[in-house]
């Protein structure tokens, strides 16, 4: 019912910008351009699957690559364990890797073989855990386009076949681009830190609390989505979702934000 409803509120959020701006003609790093010729920032990021950037060219490059050759069946080729090897790099432990298309049955997966120490992947939000400590792991892919995958990583010692558990299978093309997505991610990682989020606090904090890059709103949720209206108003898009955070815009300037502070929401 969670993963409906969200559907629900990501279509509206699209209907309320198509039906204020006119179609998206391009999407590049935070932004999103209309039709038109209206810059929009995005802080909602398909639900943090873009979470890197819209603009990721070493991505679509091996994917295309990848295309190339055909490899879009879902038979196993030589290296079919690029996503495995990617996702024990950013857990610091060898994994095996379930691939599920809803949440609920992922989540359901990765508690089957480890009820009390399973966690959900937040890159930058869970300081505090030891990853290669954590024996099952559900995460989101940080590709726009995977809205639909869930990554269920269980410590390799852990893992043993079970026809039960309603995993599935994805072309090899799309391994290829969720593996890129996640070297992306490992990389970020060592880059991206507090300095760049807390610049925006003078005005986001009003708002949101702030956890890293991510943004809880302190906004009533009888009043949320006039807030999320009020923001498109202002040229920002926010995580239609109230329960769901927001994401801080990595490398936006400042300015962004100025209709809102001039214009500020009322709760």
């Amino acid at each position: 019912m969670f993963d409906i409803i969200e559907e629900m509120n990501t279509k509206q959020l699209y209907k309320e910008i198509y039906n204020r701006f006119g179609f998206i003609k391009r999407a590049r790093f935070c932004f999103l351009y209309t039709k038109k010729g209206i810059r929009l920032t995005d802080m909602f990021l398909e639900d943090g699957r873009a979470i890197l950037g819209w603009q990721s060219d070493s991505i679509f490059t091996q994917f295309k690559n990848t295309l190339n050759r055909s490899l879009v069946g879902g038979f196993i080729t030589e290296d079919h364990s690029k996503v495995e090897k990617a996702v024990s790099e950013v857990l610091h432990s060898k994994r095996k890797v379930l691939y599920f298309t809803n949440k609920a049955d992922a989540m359901k997966a990765a508690l089957s073989f480890s009820v009390n120490n399973t966690s959900v992947y937040t890159p930058w939000n869970q300081s505090g855990i030891n990853w290669n400590d954590v024996d099952s792991a559900v995460i989101k892919p940080p590709l726009p386009w995977t809205d639909n995958i869930y990554l269920v990583a269980v410590k390799e010692e852990l893992y043993t076949e079970n026809d039960s558990l309603n995993d599935t299978k994805f072309p090899y093309a799309v391994e290829v681009g969720i593996a890129r997505a996640l070297y992306n991610l490992i990389e970020a990682l060592q880059i991206r830190e507090e300095k760049d989020w807390f610049i925006y606090d003078t005005v986001l904090t009003k708002y949101w609390e702030r956890k890293g890059p991510y943004l809880y709103t302190k906004v009533p949720s009888e009043k949320y989505d006039d807030f999320v209206k009020h923001c498109l108003d202002c040229g920002i898009v926010i995580n239609p979702g109230y329960n769901s955070p927001s994401i801080v815009p990595f490398g936006a300037d400042k300015g962004v934000f100025t209709k809102l502070k001039n214009n500020p929401f009322e709760f």
